[in-house]
């Protein structure tokens, strides 16, 4: 269930990247965050439906 967490980790960074792209109006900056929303947010969220939200296992 890492996987999750590296693709929820990706997916927050990239929007960072993306209202620090709009600031600087970078047009390809813009349009690799967006790209990278939406191909790690949809990875989150499918992967989280399929396989639940990790729990920690003692």
């Amino acid at each position: 269930m890492g996987l999750v967490i590296i693709f929820s980790l990706i997916s927050i960074l990239a929007v960072y990247g993306l209202l620090r792209a709009f600031k600087e109006k970078s047009l390809l900056g813009i349009a690799f965050c967006v790209a990278t929303i939406g191909v790690f947010g949809w990875f989150t969220v499918m992967t989280i439906w399929h396989h639940g939200y990790p729990t920690h296992h003692v």
